[in-house]
C-alpha cells in the first residue's frame, strides 16, 4: 500500500526572500522615523487610558478581593474543567472516542478549519481556550457590588482581551496558518508583513486594517448607480431627486433621512439590494439627502443646523420640484432620530406636511445604549470635546473603531488573520467598502448628541432638548408611522427602539427584523434571506410583544411597502428630475458623498 502523501512544501527562494525583507525593512524604517517624528513634534497627547478602563478593572478586583471565598470557588471549578479536559484529550490520544467538553458556538468562524477537531493538539488547545474563556468572562460577571455602567464596562474589555487571545490569532496556533507557511515556505509571512505596512502607511503610523479591495469599488461606477440628479446643496446637504421607473408615480413623494455617522449609500450598493432602487420601483418619487463629510469650517453646526438645512430645507426643496406640500418620510439611525425630532418640532408648530414617517434601527429612549453605552461616560465624552475642540471635528476612524468592536471577531481579527497571518488579500466586498468609507462628525453636533441623547436621556424628556426655540416634545408627534428594528443589532438594540416607538401618541405599527443593523435592514426580497415578527398590538414590553407575534418568511419590504401606499393611493404622471422649479446642478449620487478621508 502506498504511504500517504504530505503536502508539497515549497522551499523559498533565499534571494527573493532577502529582498522581500530587505523592503520591508526599508519600509518600516520610514514608518517608524514618521512616527517618532510626529510624536516629537505634537507630543504624547491625551489620557493614558482614553477608554477609562483602568479605574474600572480596579473597582471590579477590590469587590472580588472583598469576597476571598468566590474567587476560590471559580479557580476550583476551572482546574476541575481542565482536568476533565485532560482526561478526556488522554483518551484521544490512546484512540478511544471522548466527547468534547465544549464546543465554540455555531456561529463562531475562528475554528471553522477541519484540524481543531481532527487533531487531538489543536482540538485541547481550542477546549482549553475556550474554557479559560469562559471561566474569565463568567467570574467578572458574577463580581457583586458595580454599578452598571462599571459591570458592562468590565465585561466589554474583558470579552475584547478574551477574543484577542484566541488561539487562532497567532502562527504557531492556527493549523490554517501553519500549514500555509509550511506550503509556501513562509511567504504567506512575508505577504503579510507587506500588507500590515502597507495598512499602517495607510493610516500614516495607525494600523488601519484593510476589510477590502478599496480600489475594486467607485462611488457612482458600481456603488450608488441609482439614476438621478442633485437639484439642490447647502452647506450640509445635496438633495437627490432620483429618476423614475414607473410611467406614473404616487402624488406624495418620498424623502429619505440617512444617518451622517456613514454615507446614504448603503441604501444604494448594488441593483439588486438597493433600497432606493426599490422605492423608485415602488411608484415613489424619491429625494434622498447626502450629508457633507464635514470639516473644520463646519465645527459650529449643530444638531439644530442638521434639522433646518436638513430635513426642513428639504422639504422646501419638494415643494418646490414637484409642487407638493405634503411628503413621506424615512429615516434610518440617527437620520431617524432627527427625524423624530423634526416632527415634534414641526407639530409644536402645527406644521403637518410629513404625512407618514418611517424608522429604520431608530434610538429615542437611550436608557439602554446597549454595549455603546460602555464609550459613553464623562471621562470619555471630555476627552473627546478636547480632541475636537482642537480639530473641529471627531475623525471617522474613531468612530469606526467604536462600532468595530462590538463585533471584533468578524470586524477586527478574522481579516488579522486573513491579511496579515495567511497574507491573502481582502476579498472585494461592498458592504465593507461602504464600511470604510467614514464620516466625520462637527464638533458642536457631536458633543449635543452624546450628551443630550447617550449621556442623559434627554430627548424623551419633553422640553428636554430645544430646537430652535421649540422645546422638543415627542408626545406631541401623532404622525402614523412604522418602525424597524433588527432582533441581533448591536448599534441600537431592538428592546431601546421599541421603547422609542411608544413616544408617539399617533399610530404606531412595529416590525421586527432578523439579522442585525444593517443585513436586518437591507435585506431585499429578492434574496428571501431571513424573517420578520409582527404583532398587531403594541404591548408596553417588549418581550410580550415578540410572543404575540407572528414570524413572516423573507423581507420585511413588502409589508413597508403595502403600509406606505395604502394612505396615499393617488397617482400623477411620473416627475422627471431637473424639470421642475429647481433645475438639475449634477449627476446622483453628487459630489458630497464622493469625498473620501483615506
Amino acid at each position: 500500500m502506498a504511504e500517504k502523501q504530505g503536502p508539497d512544501v515549497k522551499v523559498p527562494d533565499p534571494v527573493e526572500m532577502s529582498r522581500a525583507m530587505a523592503r520591508i525593512a526599508e519600509r518600516s524604517q520610514r514608518l517608524v522615523t514618521d512616527f517618532l517624528s510626529r510624536q516629537a513634534s505634537e507630543g504624547l497627547k491625551g489620557p493614558s487610558d482614553p477608554f477609562n478602563v483602568g479605574q474600572a478593572f480596579l473597582e471590579m478586583t477590590a469587590k472580588m478581593i472583598a469576597d476571598p471565598a468566590k474567587m476560590v470557588q471559580a479557580q476550583m471549578s476551572l482546574w476541575h474543567d481542565y482536568m476533565t479536559l485532560w482526561q478526556r484529550t488522554t483518551q484521544r490520544l490512546l484512540g478511544q472516542e471522548a466527547e468534547p467538553l465544549i464546543a465554540p458556538a455555531k456561529d463562531d468562524k475562528r475554528f471553522k478549519d477541519a484540524a481543531w477537531d481532527e487533531n487531538t493538539l489543536f482540538d485541547y488547545v481550542k477546549q482549553s481556550y475556550l474554557l479559560t474563556a469562559r471561566w474569565l468572562q463568567g467570574t467578572v460577571k458574577s463580581v457583586d457590588g458595580l454599578d452598571d455602567k462599571t459591570s458592562k464596562k468590565v465585561d466589554f474589555y474583558t470579552r475584547q482581551f478574551v477574543d484577542a487571545m484566541a488561539p487562532s490569532n497567532f502562527v504557531v496556533t492556527n493549523p490554517e496558518v501553519l500549514r500555509a507557511t509550511v506550503e509556501s515556505g513562509g511567504e504567506n509571512l512575508v505577504k503579510g508583513l507587506e500588507n500590515m505596512l502597507k495598512d499602517l502607511e495607510r493610516g500614516k503610523g495607525q494600523l488601519k486594517i484593510s476589510m477590502t479591495d478599496y480600489d475594486a469599488f467607485k462611488v457612482g461606477k458600481n456603488v450608488a448607480v441609482t439614476p438621478g440628479k442633485v437639484i439642490y446643496q447647502n452647506d450640509l446637504i445635496q438633495v437627490i431627486q432620483y429618476n423614475p421607473s414607473t410611467e406614473e408615480v404616487y402624488k406624495r413623494p418620498l424623502m429619505i433621512v440617512p444617518p451622517w455617522i456613514n454615507k446614504f449609500y448603503i441604501m444604494d450598493l448594488r441593483e439588486k439590494n438597493s433600497l432606493i432602487k426599490y422605492c423608485v420601483d415602488q411608484g415613489f418619487t424619491t429625494f434622498v439627502m447626502s450629508w457633507v463629510n464635514p470639516d473644520e469650517k463646519l465645527a459650529a453646526k449643530s444638531f439644530e443646523d442638521y434639522m433646518v438645512e436638513g430635513p426642513l430645507a428639504t422639504l422646501d426643496v419638494i415643494k418646490k420640484a414637484t409642487g407638493e406640500e405634503d411628503v413621506s418620510a424615512l429615516g434610518y439611525c440617527l437620520g431617524g432620530t432627527l427625524l423624530a425630532s423634526t416632527l415634534a418640532y414641526m407639530a409644536s408648530k402645527g406644521d403637518d406636511r410629513i404625512k407618514s414617517a418611517t424608522f429604520f434601527t431608530t434610538m429615542l429612549d437611550f436608557s439602554d445604549a446597549g454595549e455603546l453605552s460602555v464609550f459613553i461616560d464623562e471621562e470619555q465624552i471630555s476627552m473627546l470635546e478636547e480632541t475636537m475642540s482642537k480639530t473641529g471635528y471627531l475623525d471617522g476612524s474613531q468612530m469606526a473603531t467604536t462600532f468595530n468592536m462590538l463585533r471584533a471577531n468578524d470586524l477586527i481579527w478574522s481579516f488579522v488573520v486573513n491579511n496579515y497571518l495567511l497574507g491573502k488579500d481582502p476579498f472585494p466586498f461592498d458592504l465593507l467598502y461602504w464600511n470604510g468609507d467614514s464620516t466625520r462628525m462637527p464638533a458642536a453636533m457631536h458633543s449635543f448628541y452624546l450628551r443630550n441623547m447617550y449621556q442623559n436621556n434627554k430627548l424623551i424628556q419633553p422640553g428636554g432638548i430645544t430646537l430652535k426655540g421649540v422645546p422638543i416634545d415627542l408626545t406631541k408627534v401623532k404622525t402614523p408611522s412604522y418602525f424597524v428594528s433588527a432582533r441581533e443589532d448591536h448599534i441600537a438594540p431592538w428592546v431601546s427602539t421599541y421603547s422609542g416607538a411608544h413616544l408617539f401618541t399617533g399610530p404606531v405599527k412595529f416590525v421586527l427584523s432578523a439579522s442585525g443593523h444593517i443585513a436586518g435592514i437591507i435585506n431585499p426580497p429578492v434574496a428571501n434571506k431571513y424573517c420578520y415578527w409582527t404583532n398587531p398590538k403594541l404591548p408596553k414590553n417588549a418581550d410580550a410583544f415578540l410572543q404575540g407575534a407572528t414570524q413572516n418568511p423573507g423581507s420585511w419590504w413588502t409589508d413597508w411597502a403595502k403600509w406606505a401606499q395604502k394612505p396615499a393611493p393617488a397617482k400623477v404622471p411620473a416627475r422627471v428630475p431637473g424639470t421642475g422649479e429647481l433645475p438639475a446642478i449634477d449627476n446622483a449620487p453628487g459630489s458630497y458623498v464622493a469625498v473620501r478621508l483615506v
